[in-house]
């Protein structure tokens, strides 16, 4: 049984989606930690239900980065956390906690990277008027939305897509796509590899 935290800045349906992976025999895992830096995020009531422990910060209330990513690691080990998952973790990760789990941050992102990374993914993907879109787990690395990539899905852009009607379409694929690449990664113990997917 892998022991993960997961990584959340908001309201939380790709934590919840992990949660429920675990519970019906999908992912075999247990979540020891959810760790977010938005005191007010929906996410930190899903852990509650869940009976999950949390560790909740401000980064306003850090001189830096470096000092609440010690203070994580702490609540990490006394956990004996082995991978860390981001599901809409909105910050960038810094070399303490990289070098503390080299080859062991996993993200999703909703884009076919290296297409559309960062912020609002969905939302570059209609303005730039793009046909295919889709989305990405990868491993973390020092870069925005840079770590080598594990697993893509594409979907196709509807001619009369929103960011809503597309969102709403991406969340679907990720609900599916991360609990089952991260069964993947944990029953292979840990080795990187590329699938792709049309969806």
């Amino acid at each position: 049984m892998v022991k993960i935290a997961v990584f959340a800045s908001g309201n939380g349906s790709n934590f919840q989606s992990i949660v429920n992976a675990i519970k019906s025999g999908q992912l075999d895992a247990t979540v020891e930690l959810l760790v977010c830096d938005k005191p007010e995020a929906y996410v930190i009531e899903r852990a509650k239900e869940e009976s999950i422990e949390t560790f909740v910060f401000d980064p306003k209330d850090y001189s830096s980065k470096t000092d609440f990513e010690k203070d994580i690691i702490l609540e990490l080990q006394k956990r004996g956390v082995q991978y860390l998952i981001l599901a809409g973790y909105m910050r960038l990760i810094g070399p303490t906690l990289l070098h503390e789990y080299e080859n062991r941050i996993i993200n999703i992102h909703p884009s076919l990277l290296p297409l559309f990374p960062g912020k609002d993914a969905i939302g570059q993907a209609i303005a730039a008027g793009t046909s295919i879109t889709g989305v990405t787990v990868h491993y973390v690395d020092e870069g925005m939305d840079t770590g080598p990539i594990i697993a893509q899905q594409a979907l196709i852009v509807m001619v009369d897509d929103t960011v809503e009607t597309l969102s709403e379409r991406i969340h679907e694929i990720e609900h599916q796509l991360y609990p089952q690449t991260l069964q993947t990664i944990f029953s292979s113990g840990g080795v990187r590899h590329h699938e792709k997917s049309t969806y």
